[in-house]
């Protein structure tokens, strides 16, 4: 991806060449779904392949002319991306297209350097990582695990940084674009002074960014061993999240048998019941790490130069944030009383 928006490269006048004459040339897309991938997303996000570049061209019409210094890519491929996540429904892609590059910009602790070897101390932990193997829905799996943070190394906020790279590195993926992902987050050994790190302040950040600012389709939140301050915790993320999301947590607290209902054993490591060998974290480090110079260029230095006021931005607002104090303040009483 690009760090300079294509729309901001000329300035068009009476009587000067059109728009797409001036912008320069982008890599030509070639679709790499196979024919059932086609025939999913025709079904359930309404992308067809006769229309699919002109889908594109409408969206990318839209960014030059209500959002000129965005400072976004407008290859084919990336714009994808956006309307596929919005079911090719051109107004919602752009917002989300919009949230997405808001969301850098508004948390700096997250997005500045951010890049697999500024994480790698994360990685290492084995906080997260992508299970070899997909789901029978050709969904990657990722596996999230509190218990191997320890707060005293770095902050949360590395923590995030780690998941968003791991959704960067996915999302190139067209598969992953249509089947979405699935999340297991496993909660063992998580303690009130752990928990009391993901405050409202963060968690309406990350839930923002997941929900309303990365084109990734999240389809299942699968939740494993949660103590009981994870009621507390989920005290807090709940306000945040849409129906829809919240409707797709399944809390399966230490009931092997109830997760394998959701994902299949033969997917999973033996830590959870599975049979596809010990947890290694190991093959997806060193992928994403060796993705350094790929991100490096694509964002790593990208800055939203959006002209829009604040207040037309989803993941601004006073009446948020106010939500945000009001939450927590109510927050550790909440975790003592689940703890």
């Amino acid at each position: 991806m690009s760090g300079d928006s294509d729309c901001t490269r000329t300035s068009p006048s009476a009587g000067s060449p059109s728009d797409n004459e001036l912008l320069p040339d982008r890599p030509k897309y070639v679709c790499t779904l196979s024919p059932d991938l086609v025939t999913k997303a025709r079904e359930e996000l309404q992308e067809k392949p006769e229309w699919r570049l002109r889908d594109v061209q409408a969206l990318r019409d839209m960014v030059c002319k209500d959002y000129p210094s965005l400072g976004t890519c407008l290859d084919d491929a990336f714009l994808l991306r956006f309307l596929r996540a919005r079911k090719f429904d051109y107004d919602r892609a752009l917002q989300l297209l919009v949230n997405y590059h808001t969301c850098r910009r508004t948390w700096p602790e997250v997005f500045s350097n951010l890049r697999p070897s500024a994480i790698k101390p994360v990685l290492e932990s084995g906080f997260v990582t992508v299970l070899p193997h997909r789901d029978p829905q050709g969904r990657h799996v990722v596996c999230i695990r509190p218990d191997r943070w320890t707060p005293s190394n770095y902050p949360i906020t590395e923590n995030i940084r780690a998941i968003y790279l791991t959704l960067e590195k996915l999302i190139q993926s067209e598969e992953t674009q249509v089947n979405g992902i699935v999340i297991l987050a496993d909660y063992k050994g998580v303690s009130l002074s752990k928990a009391s790190h993901f405050g409202p302040f963060v968690a309406k950040k990350v839930i923002g960014i997941l929900q309303d600012g990365f084109p990734i389709r999240i389809k299942a939140v699968n939740i494993i061993n949660e103590p009981r301050i994870f009621k507390g915790i989920f005290a807090i993320i709940k306000p945040f999240l849409k129906e829809k999301i919240a409707n797709r947590f399944f809390l399966h607290g230490c009931d092997l048998n109830s997760l394998h209902q959701n994902i299949p054993p033969v997917i999973l490591p033996e830590e959870y019941g599975g049979t596809a060998g010990k947890l290694d974290i190991s093959a997806w480090n060193e992928l994403l790490l060796a993705s350094e110079e790929d991100f490096l260029h694509d964002f790593s230095e990208l800055v939203l130069q959006c002209d829009s006021s604040p207040h037309d931005l989803l993941v601004s607002g006073d009446a948020d944030e106010k939500q945000c104090d009001d939450s927590l303040r109510g927050m550790k009483p909440q975790l003592y009383y689940c703890y």
